[in-house]
């Protein structure tokens, strides 16, 4: 009897340290928004227009041109699957020009950045990436003055173009821009702060967020803001200068403060559910904010087919035969130890 009691208090008294020592994230919850239509597969690029509707250019990599958009609802039912002319089946990033208001995509493996009609798909070219077969455009952003960058995953550079597009000049390069990681995507996301004295962009290969410093326009000598983030991918910026990353081997998002102090990781991966779909984050690739939620696309890329010895996640990914939009709430949580 001596010895219960005396148990008992032992594991009272674990269950009120506890608390005190021990201190998780709160991960909010990533929950199913939308399905793409069966047959459409890795959803990679994902961008919002003022009404809430949510756009996804699809990085098919055993589908077949034209290229893939497809254009959700706010409530997630599919309004329109568009095919995008003159595109290989290799989109990635896509975003509305701030100034101009025409949808901008990139075609990986065109090697070209195209403007697109959301609605019938007609495309012509804003601008070709130099480089050739070399070349990997991956992701873009705006300044102020409407002048569009682009990361190049292969070539290791920031290239950049005027609002209506042209030639595009190489405005950063540099070691750290490129990777011989896996998956093997160097500069990737990228996004402004605020004032636009830094860009931030994220190297997959490398696990890194490398800051370039601005001034007036011009380019500093990048560095590395943070390490360790698995599978940096998609970025962006909120009103407050917090960075939110898609960690695509992490199945989860990363945010940082401007100090580059973790503050939350949101989402998880929960498994495959009945209809072969990832249930939360299954390699999360891009992400964009609309209202009160970060959208967030599930590629669900089995990296084994590029021939690379496989990621934890292959055997998942491998296994996924409905794919997915996921959605969590644009809330920090609090975290014991912030202000």
């Amino acid at each position: 009897m001596a010895f219960m009691l005396r148990a008992t208090r032992l594991a009272l008294l674990i269950c009120i340290l506890l608390p005190l020592q021990a201190g998780a994230w709160i991960r909010l919850p990533a929950v199913k928004f939308a399905t793409l239509p069966a047959g459409a597969i890795n959803p990679e690029g994902i961008t919002a227009d003022a009404h809430g509707n949510i756009y996804v250019t699809t990085f098919a990599v055993t589908g077949t041109p034209p290229g893939q958009l497809f254009v959700f609802r706010p409530n997630g039912k599919l309004l329109r699957q568009v095919n995008v002319e003159n595109s290989t089946n290799f989109l990635l990033g896509l975003a509305f020009h701030p100034i101009s208001g025409a949808l901008l995509v990139i075609d990986n493996g065109g090697q070209q950045v195209l403007t697109v009609d959301p609605r019938t798909g007609s495309s012509s070219v804003f601008t070709t990436i130099p480089g050739g077969a070399s070349a990997g455009p991956n992701a873009l952003t705006f300044d102020n003055a409407g002048n569009v960058y682009i990361s190049d995953s292969f070539q290791g550079i920031i290239w950049r173009t005027g609002q209506t597009g042209g030639l595009a000049t190489a405005w950063v390069s540099d070691p750290l821009l490129t990777t011989m990681g896996v998956p093997p995507f160097g500069a990737n996301g990228l996004a402004f702060n605020s004032d636009e004295t830094a860009l931030f962009v994220a190297n997959t290969g490398n696990d890194t967020v490398v800051k370039i410093p601005v001034n007036s326009g011009t380019p500093g000598t990048p560095e590395v803001f943070v390490n360790s983030v698995n599978g940096a991918d998609g970025v962006i910026i909120d009103d407050e200068d917090n960075l939110w990353i898609a960690a695509n081997q992490a199945d989860e998002i990363v945010v940082l403060d401007p100090t580059g102090r973790v503050i939350a990781k949101l989402g998880d991966f929960g498994g495959i559910d009945p209809h072969g779909a990832p249930v939360g984050l299954l390699f999360p690739a891009s992400l964009v904010r609309s209202g009160h939620f970060i959208y967030v696309t599930n590629l669900s890329l089995d990296l084994t087919l590029f021939g690379l010895a496989p990621p934890i996640d292959a055997p998942w990914a491998a296994q996924v035969t409905t794919h997915t939009v996921a959605r969590i709430r644009a809330r920090i949580p609090p975290v014991q130890g912030l202000p």
